[in-house]
């Protein structure tokens, strides 16, 4: 596709099948793959059982992994793709969490300060995929992987990450995005919609001069 180094971001809500999409895409392009912190997350499990508790230890734990992984790759030799960003913990998590009074407004203001100090010398991703899917997908989704933590999670609380997501995703200018509607795709079970998402992943790459600054 290109001789040069790609950096590559998949985003999205919770449920989205990004992280699945994420070792897909890996292994077809041959891109290192950067994983959330899920399984070994020491705050994720007493965050769904407590959020207002463990929301801004949380928020801190996700944006130090994720800024690792993020100069990890642009300090590396590959071409690699992340699941979830450092962008999305501010714009969207953090964000929901305080203006739903789970995250006090001290913690959250320490929690912007930081977040600007450490991601403004960072090199944006090359491309920014967004799988955007509609509420009642995602609940189908986060019950069929069938995580405990995650079965009791408040409708609402989708609800408005998916509006944030779309209100972030609409301002994102720092690099190329593409929005994938996956609603009706299942990228998993119809080659043929993985080849779909792979199509439009390799017409944004082929560009690359008119959007690379």
């Amino acid at each position: 596709m290109t001789s040069q180094k790609l950096f590559i971001a998949v985003a999205g809500n919770i449920g989205t099948g990004k992280t699945t999409l994420t070792q897909m895409l890996a292994d077809r392009f041959q891109w290192e793959a950067h994983f959330e912190s899920v399984s070994d997350n020491p705050y994720l499990a007493d965050f769904y059982t407590d959020m207002k508790r463990w929301s801004f230890p949380l928020q801190i734990y996700f944006m130090t992994h994720r800024v690792k992984s993020h100069q990890t790759i642009v300090g590396g030799h590959s071409s690699a793709i992340q699941d979830r960003t450092i962008y999305e913990d501010a714009n969207i998590f953090a964000r929901n969490l305080f203006e739903k009074s789970l995250m006090e407004e001290r913690d959250y203001q320490n929690y912007i300060q930081v977040y600007n100090v450490v991601t403004e010398p960072l090199q944006a991703p090359d491309l920014m995929i967004y799988l955007r899917k509609s509420l009642p997908r995602l609940k189908e989704q986060i019950k069929k992987r069938g995580r405990d933590y995650e079965q009791d999670m408040p409708e609402d609380y989708l609800s408005n990450l998916n509006r944030y997501y779309d209100d972030w995703i609409g301002r994102y200018d720092i690099g190329r995005k593409l929005v994938v509607e996956s609603d009706g795709l299942d990228f998993v079970a119809n080659p043929k919609d993985f080849d779909h998402i792979c199509g439009l992943v390799s017409s944004c790459l082929d560009q690359r001069d008119l959007f690379i600054q």
